[in-house]
C-alpha cells in the first residue's frame, strides 16, 4: 500500500472510533455511566425475568408477556395488583407507591413466580 493509501485508512479508522464514542458518557470521576435498572419484566418461557426487580418508590413497572400463551401477573395477597390472562404481547403495568418486597406468581402457572423490591 502506498503512503497515501496508509494515510487514508489510517484517518478513516480514527473517524470510525470517534464516531463510535460519541455517544458515550462517563462521569466526572472517570468511571464509565452505568444503565438505569429496567422496570420492565419479560414474561417467556414459564419465566419472569428478571425474578427480582429494584425499584425507587413511584416506579411504574411494565410486565410484558412475550411467550405464545397466557399468563397472568397477581400479587401473594391476591389484592395489591392482578392482571388479567396476557396473551402474547400483551403488557401489564402497576405504579408501586409504598416501599416494600412485592412477590407475585402466575395464576395459571403458579410455580411462576417472582418479585419486587420497591426502596
Amino acid at each position: 500500500m502506498d503512503r497515501n493509501k496508509r494515510y487514508l485508512a489510517g484517518a478513516m479508522l480514527v473517524v470510525g472510533m470517534a464516531g463510535a464514542f460519541a455517544g458515550a458518557t462517563s462521569p466526572p470521576n472517570g468511571t464509565p455511566a452505568q444503565a438505569a435498572a429496567s422496570d420492565e419484566v419479560k414474561i417467556d418461557n414459564f419465566t419472569f425475568a428478571p425474578g427480582e426487580i429494584t425499584v425507587a418508590k413511584g416506579t411504574t413497572v411494565k410486565w410484558v408477556n412475550r411467550d405464545d400463551i397466557p399468563h397472568t401477573v397477581v400479587s401473594d395477597d391476591k389484592s395489591t395488583f392482578k392482571s388479567k390472562p396476557l396473551d402474547t404481547d400483551d403488557k401489564f403495568s402497576y405504579t408501586f407507591t409504598k416501599e416494600g418486597t412485592y412477590s407475585y406468581f402466575c395464576s395459571i402457572h403458579p410455580k411462576m413466580t417472582a418479585k419486587v423490591v420497591v426502596k
